[in-house]
């Protein structure tokens, strides 16, 4: 593994401002991400920023109603990600809740359509004649199939979270807190939850106009859909802002409580994840990646099926044939992984030096179009380089993921990019640490020059240098069952809210590869001798089965739950030899 710097976070003075009865630990550990006193912890869902704050939300909310109202039909069209699939399953839960009867969804298959509203979607959509599409984690960069729908004489209902074009569709309505002068304070919001607060505004809608009294339909109590909620937030690793934190919370007590889809709750059962122990990496970890691996090799359909369905044996069956995909994307990952790796080392060698470009792009003609988001993922997780992974379409074009590294917004550089070489890029679309994009095969080489000569305009020496913060080291007194278990609850924690992390030199007593890749570790602790048993996932790759000695470690404290007994463990997560 390349050398990381490790370096502590600062703690500021506003620790003072947190409650005394915090664990001294979780007190800096807040105070270091910004939390300043004890409203910043509340997360009751009054704490919410208001529905009325996003733009166009009441227009979309009048919209669905008269629709609803008319007994029209609605179309929900979504995307095959796991926000896609959580976005439409809460879109007709909800829509199904207030009285709708003509409801159905509508996601692209990956390899036929690509992403979004397509026009060709479109024309799959007028054999079931709806009145509206709606679409969810997607949109906003669906000119031509807004068109077509408009062509038609289908309105369209845009509901979308990434960064728009400098040409918006010509949507009926338009729903998305990115949108230029929005006002909404949360620009962080993930698909589903733009549409979880577009579904608040038609239920007050609806209540003001008295649909509910006049059909005697029991109101909806939307918050039961907040385990959808929280799952697609943590697996489109939107930042957690405060109100994504609550969203994110308050979805993770519901599900603790069994207040929770069969679908997911099937999920976590073949995922061998407990309901009552449930916190947000592990629906980023075992739900997500089950979820997603039916857009990546196959239809997203069966997983949102599974999300819709109240039927727990419908919903184990759907789950398990989810677990088998999840299991044959990561043999093809890995295959990917190791093939990538070996490119880069051809490409150290040809440059006869130990640097690499500042950003990277990849290709092979055997790579699987659904996995090469994983890979971008994994590639700059290693090397912390902006990264782009693309495989050949079946129309022979390039479909391209990327993946950034904070300080690179990697949206604004394709835009540079497209806006220096115009027609070079022929689609793309994302945000900040995610983006796709198609290419024209033969323009591969073309663009590669030009991608990695704009990430070194743009990203500075600091921005690409290998560092690893953490929260300082452990006192030998808090490095016990006591604090993992204070920490693992006081999240949520995830993208933009850091799971707690630190550092200290320890010294190997014992270790043993487990699993092919993961290697356990004996490690007695500093000063106080204390004996602690740790793990490294995927570490062998790294050499670290060959240490011995005295190490420097950045790890997370775990609870490691073994035949109803709980006892500490600690996460590695990069480990040096010290000399």
């Amino acid at each position: 593994m390349l050398a990381w710097t490790i370096r502590r976070r600062p703690i500021p003075s506003t620790i003072e401002g947190l409650p005394q009865n915090l664990h001294p630990v979780l007190r800096r550990v807040y105070a270091a991400r910004s939390v300043c006193g004890a409203a910043d912890l509340e997360q009751g869902l009054s704490e919410l920023h208001p529905p009325h704050l996003l733009s166009n939300i009441d227009a979309a909310a009048e919209l669905l109603a008269g629709i609803l109202m008319a007994g029209g039909r609605m179309l929900i069209v979504g995307d095959f990600d796991a926000d896609g699939a959580t976005s439409t399953a809460l879109a007709i839960r909800a829509l199904r809740a207030m009285g709708a009867t003509q409801v159905d969804y509508l996601v692209p298959n990956r390899f036929d359509f690509g992403y979004g509203l397509s026009p060709e979607l479109v024309q799959v959509a007028q054999a079931r004649c709806p009145d509206v599409i709606i679409t969810v984690d997607n949109g906003i960069s669906s000119l031509a199939g807004v068109a077509a729908a408009n062509a038609a004489g289908i309105q369209v209902l845009v509901t979308d979270h990434h960064l728009p074009g400098a040409q918006l569709p010509q949507a009926a309505v338009i729903v998305n807190p990115n949108l230029p002068d929005d006002p909404f304070p949360s620009k962080s919001l993930a698909g589903v939850g733009v549409i979880f607060y577009v579904m608040l505004a038609l239920r007050s809608y609806l209540r003001a106009a008295g649909w509910f009294t006049a059909r005697a339909i029991a109101e909806p109590r939307l918050a039961q859909l907040l385990d959808l909620v929280a799952l697609g937030t943590v697996a489109d690793v939107a930042v957690l802002d405060r109100n994504n934190r609550i969203l994110l919370e308050q979805g993770l007590r519901r599900m603790r409580a069994g207040q929770v889809c069969p679908g997911i709750l099937a999920l976590l059962e073949v995922a061998g994840r407990a309901r009552h122990r449930l916190v947000a990496a592990d629906l980023g970890f075992a739900v997500g990646p089950r979820l997603n691996a039916a857009g990546r090799l196959k239809d997203m359909s069966r997983g949102i099926e599974c999300l819709l369905t109240d039927c727990p044996q419908t919903a184990l069956a759907i789950a398990r044939e989810l677990d088998a995909l999840n299991r044959q994307r990561r043999e093809i990952e890995q295959e990917m992984h190791q093939q990538a790796l070996a490119s880069l080392e051809t490409l150290q060698t040809e440059l006869a030096t130990a640097s690499l470009p500042h950003g990277l792009c990849l290709l092979d003609a055997s790579w699987h179009q659904g996995v090469v988001g994983i890979l971008a993922s994994r590639i700059k997780q290693r090397l912390h380089r902006p990264v782009i992974a693309f495989a050949r379409a079946a129309d022979g074009k390039l479909q391209g993921s990327a993946r950034s590294v904070p300080g690179l917004h990697i949206r604004d550089l394709l835009e540079r990019i497209s806006s220096r070489y115009p027609g070079l890029v022929v689609k793309f679309g994302g945000h900040a640490m995610a983006a796709g994009l198609t290419l024209r095969a033969a323009d591969f080489d073309r663009f590669r020059m030009a991608f990695e000569a704009a990430v070194s305009d743009v990203a500075s020496a600091e921005v690409l240098e290998r560092i690893i913060l953490t929260d300082g080291e452990l006192e030998p007194e808090n490095l016990d069952l006591a604090l993992a278990q204070v920490l693992r609850v006081a999240g949520p924690w995830g993208q933009g809210f850091p799971e707690p992390l630190f550092d200290g030199v320890f010294t190997v007593l014992d270790r043993r590869v487990v699993g092919e890749q993961h290697i356990r570790f004996r490690l007695r602790a500093p000063q106080n001798e204390a004996i602690v048993d740790a793990i490294a996932f995927s570490a062998v790759q790294y050499g670290w089965d060959c240490v011995q000695g005295a190490v420097r470690i950045v790890f997370r404290l775990d609870v490691n739950e073994f035949r109803g007994k709980q006892s500490l463990q600690l996460m590695i997560e990069y480990l040096e030899p010290v000399p």
